[in-house]
């Protein structure tokens, strides 16, 4: 369970995030809020950066020539927003991404939509070579903001067991 803080002296609290591996159940789904409105802007500057050179992210007349009419989001910028989107309740406390796998990009994402994202665990496991950690694999689903399903990726993630995190060693 994603604790907002924690008793860190009297009267005073710490804000905290994310969920040990024990925290981890198979089935469970968690709703990643707050939502995320994506601008050309952002685009323009993902594909600057990424020196992602196709015309159909940033050349307005050219994209309106395509089947899309308009341009259209970058579909890196779309998984790294929804992985974003998910650390909070999924990979807070992640001592690291193991890997991503299945990504499929459904449905296209225009400047302007906002992106909405949930996750279900789909596995857990205690890890063979980690005695402090385990093996959490969820399925990440992002939908626009009508509803419709955009991207589906899953990703799996080595977690902290409670008492053995880098938030558990900080002393501040």
């Amino acid at each position: 369970m994603v604790q907002y803080s924690t008793p860190s002296g009297p009267n005073r609290y710490r804000e905290t995030f994310g969920r040990y591996f024990e925290d981890f159940v198979v089935g469970d789904i968690y709703e990643h809020r707050p939502g995320r409105t994506i601008t050309q802007q952002d685009n323009i500057w993902f594909t600057l950066l990424t020196m992602n050179t196709h015309p159909l992210h940033f050349d307005e007349v050219y994209a309106k020539a395509s089947e899309f009419g308009k341009t259209i989001v970058a579909s890196p910028l779309t998984v790294a927003l929804l992985v974003g989107m998910s650390v909070s309740d999924v990979s807070q406390k992640a001592v690291a991404n193991l890997g991503w796998k299945e990504i499929r990009m459904t449905h296209p994402v225009y400047p302007g939509d906002t992106l909405y994202a949930e996750s279900e665990v789909l596995d857990k496991r205690e890890s063979g070579s980690r005695p402090t950690a385990g093996i959490v694999s969820v399925r990440t689903t992002g939908k626009n903001q009508d509803g419709v399903v955009v991207c589906v990726f899953d990703r799996t993630i080595l977690v902290s067991k409670r008492g053995h995190g880098v938030d558990d060693k900080l002393i501040t």
